[in-house]
């Protein structure tokens, strides 16, 4: 593990993603898996994670959200299936079949586009229909159908959608799923109203995480995990719901740590403002460290003084704001912490742990965008 020399880096854990992985292909049984690495693989890193799960067997699919990050996945060596969830431009579809993407498709100038692009090409183009159920997002409404099949029966390289999707609402953050319900009546619903029209799909897919997790009847042919192939749970809800269905807690184990160094020493007398807006003040002598780290790596304003780091096996508390490139940590109680001692951003120190939901209840979100905002500039490194 090369980190020599760095202040500021994130180690990945090969034995634990790849459990993960294994977890949810077993849950999958003979179902497609597509594992979602968008928003650079959740924060992990877009190219460590393809290489990472490259090694893994019984995943067919990536599902990304933009077409740079399709090709960095085709860069990084990813040689299977990947699937486009988000918008293409309509003046630059050419990558969908230069890097042979599955587009999920919810808008009909884009369809057409698509449409002529494949005659030109003369090659088949897989599509998938977003279907809106619920969530009004991005997604085709039932009355849209008919427009759809008509362009799909006009290009003769398009001839259907291969895949139909939705995306569920509220499916992670109750334990209420009433709601999930109807948007899977719907979903089943306006299938049948594509077959009626005869651009039935081949597969059908609307299991995130939690929907594969709990509801077998939402897995269909192929199932979209994300959140928790990293090792995390979509939700306190969607684990309690687990444990009440008689799961147990031994399915997922986080990926990331996030590390850096201390990069200064300080002692700091008593009634000693520290940081920006003098937000903090001290009541007694301190003895302070500052760590290079802050809200332009994507650690999050919120945290100032709430948050804790470790060193040294022990919690540090955050004093004073979190600047653009520097945290301040309360040492006082912690001794012979040195230059370039090692801290824990997020991840495990002795027998302390400091995890992703921690910091998101610090910062008052979830667990997704403290994972998601880490910078994509600092270090990875698969260990």
């Amino acid at each position: 593990m090369k980190k020599h020399g760095l202040l500021n880096w994130i180690e990945l854990s090969e034995a634990a993603f790849r459990n993960n992985v294994a977890s949810l292909v077993k849950i999958a049984g003979e179902r497609e898996v597509a594992v979602s690495v968008k928003a650079n693989a959740y924060g992990h890193g877009l190219p460590e994670t393809v290489t990472m799960l490259s090694k893994c067997d019984g995943v067919g699919y990536i599902t990304l959200h933009t077409v740079g990050e399709a090709a960095i996945a085709r860069q990084a060596g990813w040689n299977r299936k990947i699937m486009l969830l988000g918008p293409v431009s309509l003046d630059d579809m050419e990558p969908i079949v230069e890097l042979d993407i599955e587009p999920v498709i919810f808008e009909r100038r884009q369809l057409e586009k698509l449409g002529r692009l494949s005659r030109q090409r003369k090659r088949r183009i897989f599509t998938h229909l977003k279907l809106e159920t619920g969530t009004n997002r991005q997604g085709i409404t039932e009355k849209e159908l008919p427009a759809f099949a008509d362009i799909y029966h006009k290009y003769e390289f398009l001839k259907r959608p291969l895949g139909a999707s939705t995306h569920f609402a509220n499916i992670e953050d109750t334990t209420s799923h009433e709601y999930a319900q109807y948007q899977l009546d719907n979903f089943n619903r306006m299938v049948k109203t594509m077959r009626r029209l005869k651009i039935g799909p081949k597969i059908r897919h609307t299991a995130s995480s939690a929907a594969l997790i709990l509801f077998e009847k939402t897995r269909f042919e192929l199932v979209r995990p994300g959140i928790s192939a990293y090792g995390y749970w979509s939700s306190k809800e969607t684990y309690l719901s687990y444990l009440q269905s008689g799961g147990h807690n031994n399915l997922f184990e986080p990926v990331l740590q996030w590390k850096a160094r201390v990069s200064q020493t300080k002692q700091l007398a008593a009634d000693s403002f520290v940081g920006y807006g003098c937000t903090y003040r001290t009541t007694s002598a301190a003895r302070l460290v500052a760590i290079p780290i802050g809200y332009c790596d994507g650690y999050d304003r919120r945290l100032s003084n709430h948050a804790y780091v470790l060193i040294k096996g022990r919690r540090a508390p955050i004093r004073g704001r979190v600047c653009m490139n520097i945290v301040m940590a309360d040492v006082t109680d912690i001794k012979s912490v040195r230059l370039d001692q090692e801290v824990t951003i997020i991840g495990t120190d002795g027998s302390e742990t400091i995890t992703a939901n921690d910091v998101a209840s610090w910062a008052g979100t979830i667990n997704y965008e403290i994972l998601a905002r880490i910078s994509p500039t600092i270090r990875r490194i698969i260990v």
